[in-house]
Order: structure tokens, then C-alpha cells, then sequence
């Protein structure tokens, strides 16, 4: 009996420590396995000798019982507690998902910091400085059609060149238009009245009732250096001050106006250049104006080309028109012509006459239409005929008529050899004399 109490003790003490450490680490089923493992060791080792030894065993499961049910409800309670904590996780989880949205904010305090106007101690100025400084001597021109209209036809560039309110500008952006709005940097807009054009140099003056403008600065052009850095200030497309960088591509490069085909010596720059741009300032990184900027003036339609007018080229040209309007010196004969080189003049004679053009009128002006106000009007030279020489020298095109027309004036008189083709075939020859006019108008 001793010997089966002290195995009972022990057995009870045993399972209350394997108790504990089951309720931390195992599950139930290990435990329920253990329990029937014990309780089979516990009636192996208990003999039933008689009815105190059942007696004593019967005692034993009373007390068993009530542990093993506290075990069981102890792993139930935690179970239940572990899959509510994880359901909980899951379901906030979703919900932070699905209904919760992040408290984010973009920061965009970046660096402020004052306009650096100058580069080095050599006085050029960085390219935030040179827009800063030059912009207020740029005004935008905006240009209409009718002077009655409030829509404009047009829009380019100008250069301030007095603080009293002239302006120089292209002559092609005031063409055929009957009014004129300036708008200056500080937002403040005038009707511009036009001073003189020169069509000839696509170069114009007009002028403004203002006081207290910025003129700009302007260089001596015989000082720009191949390869320079230099800057395009203007109003494309309206625009306001858009400044593009670039260098000095060519110098005194001998370029022909669109229109006119008159040759200027310009400034070959790659920095970009747009029609709004027309009348604008091409500058260095001293500030100083050295090309007006025209994009009639042009060689092939390819990006990276763009041409000033030199400012020492332009300079003559300026004053003449702010004094007196127009340019002196300036003569027309009243002609227009085709040169009878190009592909397509022939072309038109062949159509007009039925055969080709004859050989010995190869190298001549072909005579498209004579103005009556001139004196050549009133000589035997008609439309559809040929001039072959002036003053002697043999004519091919409007480089060659220059050339003799070079020096002379208004009134002076001049020898023409001309051509008559008949419907034959056949070539005459006659000579005319007439005189030169003089060119005010600035049409050429």
C-alpha cells in the first residue's frame, strides 16, 4: 500500500509539472496522449488485490479528472484567444487597405536663391543674368491689317534704341499692315507709328509716346569672335522674352533676303531662331546688341541656321530712317524681271511663245512689268522683252544690276541694250536712255 501511494504522489506531482509546461508549448492531443499514457502506467503499476486498493484507484481518477478538464479548458481559452488576435490582425489589415488612405504630402521647397547676374570678373554676364538685364530693352510688336480691327494679323520683336520711344524692327513684319500695337516688358502697350522701312535690308523704325524706356546696348560687330557664346532675345510666337542660347557659327557670312534678294553681311549663329523672333536682339555675354535678328534672311530651310543682320551693317541704315525716313541713295529703274537663267523663265517663254528661249538671250533680264511713274516708261522698252546690257556691261541678274546701279543717285541718266523676240523667232536689238528715280519709299 506504501509502495502504491508514493508512485500515486509522485505520478500527481509529475503530471502537475508536465501541466505547466503542456499548457505553454504543446497542444491537446499531446496532452489527452500523455493523460492515457499515464493513466495506463498508473493501473499497470496498481495491483487489485482487494477493495481498499479499488477504492484508492477510484479516489485517484476523482482527482484526475477535474486536472485533465482544467488542461483542456485551458488550451481551448487560448486557442480561441490566438485565432480572434490573428482574425483581428487580418480584418485591420483590410480595412487600413481598403478604406484608409495615406496622409502623403509632395515637398517642393527647393532652393531659392538670387539672380548670379555676372560670370566672372570680366563683367560677362550668366545667361539668368543676361535675361534679366536685356529683356526690358525687348518689345513685343503686334501688327493688324486693318486699323479698325482688334485681332492681330501678325506678331515679332524690336529693339529699344532710345528712351524716348524709338525702336528698330524688321521691315517684313510691318508689311501691308495699317496698325501697329507695341507692348513693352512692363506690360504697358502703345500704338506705334512707322518712322521708316527699307524693305531693301528688312530693316524698320518705329515709335512710341513713352519716356523713361531701357535702350539697349549695342556692340561693334568687326569685334565678334568666331565660337563666341551669345543669346537670342525676342518674342516668338508671342512669347514674352524667351531667351535661347547658342555661339557665334560664322562671321560676315554674305546672306540674300528671301524677298528682295537683296545680300547683307550677317551673323551665322545656331541659336534658335523662330519667325516671332523677327526684329529681336542677337547679343554677347557683355549685353551689348550686335545682330537684329531676320528670318528672311536665309540660305537652305535646315535647323541649326539662323542669321543677324550686323549691327554695323544695320547702323547707317537706322539713322538714315530715324532722320529723314527713308534711305538716300537709294534709286529704282521701274522693272521687274525674271533672269533668263532660271529653269522656270524658260519655261514660261516656251508657253508663251510656242518655241525655246534663243540662245544668244540665255544670259538677260527677262521684262515682266515696268512702272509707270518711272522714266523708263517712256522708252521703246515694253513687257516681254530682254534687257542684255546696262551702262555697257552685260546683265544676268539682280547681283549684276547692282553692281552698275552702284554710287548712282536719283536723276542720273543710264544706257540700257535691249531685245524683241518676234513670233518668228527672230531677235532685234534697240538701245534706250533713261533716268534713274529716286527711292524714298522704302517699297524698293
Amino acid at each position: 500500500m506504501d509502495e502504491n501511494k508514493e508512485f500515486l504522489d509522485e505520478t500527481e506531482n509529475n503530471l502537475s509539472e508536465n501541466d505547466m509546461k503542456a499548457s505553454d508549448t504543446e497542444t491537446v492531443e499531446d496532452i489527452n496522449e500523455k493523460f492515457l499514457k499515464i493513466e495506463n502506467d498508473i493501473f499497470s503499476s496498481v495491483k487489485p488485490k482487494n477493495k481498499v486498493k479499488e477504492k484508492r484507484q477510484s479516489i485517484n481518477m476523482e482527482k484526475l479528472l477535474p486536472i485533465v478538464f482544467s488542461a483542456l479548458m485551458l488550451f481551448f481559452v487560448l486557442g480561441i484567444s490566438i485565432y480572434c488576435i490573428v482574425s483581428d490582425v487580418k480584418e485591420s489589415d483590410l480595412k487600413s487597405v481598403e478604406y484608409t488612405k495615406p496622409d502623403f504630402s509632395l515637398d517642393i521647397s527647393g532652393h531659392k536663391r538670387e539672380i548670379e547676374m555676372y560670370d566672372d570678373k570680366s563683367g560677362k554676364y550668366t545667361i539668368e543674368g543676361l535675361a534679366a538685364a536685356v529683356s526690358p530693352q525687348i518689345v513685343e510688336i503686334y501688327v493688324f491689317e486693318n486699323k479698325n480691327s482688334d485681332t492681330a494679323t501678325g506678331s515679332g520683336s524690336g529693339i529699344i534704341i532710345s528712351d524716348d520711344g524709338y525702336i528698330v524692327t524688321n521691315a517684313h513684319v510691318l508689311d501691308g499692315m495699317e496698325k501697329v500695337i507695341v507692348t513693352t516688358h512692363d506690360k504697358k502697350s502703345f500704338e506705334a507709328e512707322i518712322v521708316g522701312k527699307d524693305k531693301k535690308t528688312d530693316i524698320a523704325v518705329i515709335k512710341i509716346e513713352a519716356r523713361g524706356l531701357v535702350p539697349a546696348k549695342f556692340g561693334n560687330s568687326d569685334y565678334v569672335i568666331q565660337g563666341e557664346s551669345v543669346a537670342a532675345i525676342g518674342n516668338p510666337a508671342g512669347l514674352t522674352s524667351t531667351i535661347t542660347e547658342g555661339i557665334v557659327s560664322g562671321l560676315d557670312r554674305k546672306i540674300r533676303m528671301s524677298k528682295t534678294g537683296y545680300e547683307m553681311s550677317c551673323i551665322q549663329t545656331d541659336t534658335a531662331i523662330n519667325p516671332g523672333n523677327s526684329g529681336g536682339a542677337l547679343v554677347n555675354m557683355h549685353g551689348e546688341v550686335i545682330g537684329i535678328i531676320s528670318s528672311k534672311y536665309t540660305t537652305i530651310d535646315s535647323e541649326g541656321l539662323g542669321f543677324a543682320i550686323s549691327i554695323n551693317e544695320a547702323k547707317p541704315i537706322i539713322e538714315e530712317l530715324v532722320k529723314q525716313g527713308f534711305v538716300s541713295g537709294r534709286v529704282k529703274i521701274g522693272i521687274r524681271f525674271y533672269t533668263s537663267y532660271a529653269n522656270y523663265m524658260n519655261v514660261m517663254f516656251e508657253e508663251k511663245f510656242g518655241f525655246k528661249l534663243p540662245k544668244e538671250l540665255e544670259n538677260s533680264l527677262w521684262i515682266d512689268e515696268i512702272s509707270k511713274d518711272c522714266d523708263i516708261s517712256n522708252t521703246e522698252l515694253k513687257p516681254e522683252d530682254f534687257i542684255v546690257e546696262f551702262e555697257g556691261k552685260t546683265v544676268t541678274d539682280y547681283d549684276d544690276l547692282e553692281a552698275v546701279l552702284k554710287g548712282k543717285k536719283g536723276g542720273d541718266k543710264v544706257k540700257a541694250k535691249c531685245a524683241r523676240v518676234s513670233e518668228d523667232g527672230k531677235v532685234s536689238y534697240f538701245d534706250i536712255e533713261f533716268k534713274l528715280m529716286a527711292d524714298t519709299s522704302g517699297e524698293y
